[in-house]
């Protein structure tokens, strides 16, 4: 057992985060046992459930906690009962606060697609084969930058889109180290034929892509994009884009793998990673054990590469996962009407499969 613990700081969130935490924590304690590795965790509030106990969804202990440790791994956040609060009191700004205060600008989403797992209306031919990473700038843009807010009496509402040359050129430099280290394909997302923005990203791509003569660089307009992503996904190796861009493309590709459930992500920059699967909170099946795990647990993976440096591990885990669905073992969304096993069925599957 290595001598110096692994610290993991634990936000289960709302709905059926804490299903899928618990899930993914139970596969990663596995692998971590038959490699000898040490983990500590700690449990915290985040979302809705902080906003119930502390009166805001960011507690300055969670805060703290987070900033202690080695990595992050989020459930999901986001209540109905609080969709008419102030942003003060909405779940998602504790996310998005979270995110900022770790520096998570780099947001690592794969969308890949295993033989046979899940329905989706997309035709076979088209789908299979498909491999590609969303690379999702994180901290800026419309959901961060000032001014924003409402005018007087809610008579009009206000965000604005900004983004600085450092900060597209730091996302830049990670698409393309990524994008090195796979197929050589990178494609930058905009709407520079509308947006200053996307001009000047656009222009920051263009430099910093000089730099990496070997990775070869394309650009979509988002909708263009948007199309191209279910008419030829395979073509696809890193596709890098803006904030808002990033949360919708991200979110399509979802019927590409069968469903939100299968997807996780990476949130990347700073000292501590953050990780959680692509999916909102389904408060409406939250404690019935219909949750897909899924993106959870490779979730995990991609915390045991990234944060932990332990890709031998990783590895291990996707091979897990892609063995169980293979083998035909569904959660119901990805049943199809056939037969569909539970959270914890679907975590045990993974851990025999180790």
């Amino acid at each position: 057992m290595s001598s110096s613990p692994f610290r993991l700081c634990l936000l289960p969130g709302d709905g059926i985060g804490p299903e899928v935490v618990d899930a993914a924590v139970t596969v990663l304690r596995e692998v971590a046992r038959r490699h000898g590795l040490a983990l500590e965790t700690s449990t915290h509030l985040i979302g809705g459930c902080a906003v119930r106990a502390t009166g805001k969804p960011l507690p300055e202990e969670t805060l703290q906690a987070a900033l202690g440790s080695n990595a992050v791994l989020l459930g999901a956040v986001g209540a109905p009962e609080f969709d008419k609060e102030p942003p003060a009191r909405k779940p998602e700004t504790g996310l998005l606060a979270i995110r900022k205060a770790l520096n998570c600008f780099a947001n690592l989403r794969p969308v890949f697609r295993i033989a046979g797992a899940g329905a989706t209306p997309v035709k076979d031919e088209i789908v299979e084969g498909t491999d590609f990473v969303v690379v999702r700038e994180l901290t800026g843009s419309l959901y961060f930058a000032e001014p924003r807010g409402f005018g007087p009496e809610r008579g009009w509402a206000q965000n604005t889109m900004k983004y600085t040359v450092e900060e597209i050129e730091r996302l830049a430099r990670v698409s393309f180290e990524l994008a090195r280290g796979r197929r050589k394909k990178l494609t930058s997302v905009d709407k520079a034929n509308v947006l200053e923005t996307s001009q000047l990203w656009r222009e920051v791509f263009v430099r910093v892509g000089k730099e990496y003569g070997d990775v070869e660089l394309s650009h979509l307009y988002v909708d263009n994009c948007a199309m191209q992503i279910i008419l030829r996904p395979r073509e696809f190796d890193v596709i890098a884009t803006e904030n808002l861009f990033g949360d919708i493309l991200s979110d399509e590709a979802g019927v590409l793998a069968g469903s939100l459930g299968m997807l996780p992500s990476a949130s990347l920059g700073g000292q501590v990673g953050l990780y959680e699967p692509v999916h909102g909170s389904a408060p409406d099946i939250a404690g019935k054990g219909l949750a897909n795990p899924t993106g959870a647990i490779l979730s995990v993976a991609m915390l045991l590469r990234h944060s932990w440096g332990q890709e031998q591990a990783a590895q291990q885990v996707e091979r897990a996962v892609r063995a169980v669905l293979q083998r035909g073992v569904r959660t119901k969304d990805i049943a199809g009407g056939g037969a569909a096993v539970s959270t914890g069925e679907m975590t045990q599957a993974v851990v025999g499969a180790l």
